[in-house]
């Protein structure tokens, strides 16, 4: 399936350009010869150039969207139960939370931020998965009350993400939050997540409403935009004649909380794949998303405040190359899972 929709999308590319170029090649026509050339060719080439439209280009078009709905019914029997993802309560009895955060060289912020999520209703613990900080990071956190897992060397930031999972699933919290170090996201915010888990799986945060955005914050245009297009890819991937799918528009939000039993049904998948490899290190809460949709479980996505960092970009994120590189590695986890 990972491969039919790759190639659908490749397709729609080569096909979207094909059409462009015939577009502005009529509309250089039109300006040199007048409207009547769009329609009547004057020699052998524009005869030869209407028929190669008019008998293949349209046949493209019209087999690309036969194909687009094959896949749609194909999806339709992908999905379980329709009726999951409509209005239900699914209370949880007694939420105990526990936030997971990855760390690296965060002495900055980490003191502020681990207070913020102790104060909040329902945390259990604080989890910090360190990688390797070569600061005061695990000093700080250690003072602030935290359980510390130490990593011996610097693994990367998805090994952290699924480590941290991993612990959480050991502990006896029913919810399990992962966050940021660098404070950009409000602990406040969690309880919005226990209240829209009464209705879901997985909820995960957004960042696309500016006015819970704090001005001088690391997304620019080229994050947002890139964000909501990889999003809405995600969106017609799992699109079917039956449910219209996850409304998604940030893929790169790192808050969000899940269900410890939805977490558990999806986790080994995680487990499968290489997190040294530069796809899973930065994909790996991404491709969580993925899986619970995968897996017929009820994601919903809410706005979230977003402020600037405290401290520097270990990601490089804030570089334009290195935010396009990244966009590209999640657009290929898209295409092929």
């Amino acid at each position: 399936m990972g491969k039919f929709f790759a190639l659908l999308f490749l397709s729609f590319v080569v096909i979207f350009l094909i059409n462009l170029i015939w577009t502005l090649t009529n509309l250089y026509y039109f300006a040199v010869d007048g409207f009547q050339t769009l329609f009547v060719g004057h020699t052998l080439v524009d005869n030869v150039y209407f028929s190669i439209y008019l008998k293949w280009i349209l046949l493209l078009d019209f087999s690309y969207w036969i194909c687009v709905l094959i896949f749609m019914v194909v999806r339709k029997n992908y999905k379980s139960d329709i009726d999951l993802h409509y209005l239900k309560n699914y209370k949880i009895e007694e939420p105990k939370i526990t936030v997971v955060i990855p760390t690296f060289n965060e002495e900055k912020a980490i003191e502020k931020t681990i207070k913020d999520y102790k104060r909040q209703e329902y945390v259990n613990q604080v989890l910090i998965i360190d990688n390797k900080s070569t600061d005061n990071t695990v000093d700080i956190a250690e003072k602030c009350g935290a359980v510390i897992i130490k990593k011996e060397m610097n693994l990367g930031y998805g090994h952290s993400i699924l480590m941290g999972l991993e612990e959480g699933l050991k502990t006896d919290s029913n919810i399990i939050v992962m966050t940021e170090a660098d404070c950009t996201y409000e602990a406040n915010d969690m309880k919005k997540f226990v209240q829209y888990l009464e209705h879901a799986d997985l909820v995960t945060g957004t960042r696309s409403s500016q006015v819970l955005n704090e001005k001088g914050n690391q997304n620019s245009r080229l994050h947002n935009w890139g964000n909501y297009f990889l999003a809405k890819l995600i969106q017609l991937k799992f699109i079917n004649l039956g449910h219209l799918g996850t409304e998604l528009t940030d893929v790169g939000c790192g808050f969000l909380a899940v269900r410890k039993t939805a977490l558990s049904k999806v986790i080994e998948k995680l487990k499968m794949h290489d997190t040294q490899k530069p796809v899973w290190s930065v994909g790996m809460r991404l491709y969580l998303l993925l899986q619970i949709i995968e897996n017929d479980l009820r994601l919903i996505e809410i706005p979230v405040s977003f402020k600037k960092r405290a401290g520097q970009s270990k990601i490089g994120s804030l570089n334009k190359p290195t935010s396009i590189r990244i966009g590209l590695l999640f657009l290929w986890l898209i295409l092929r899972y």
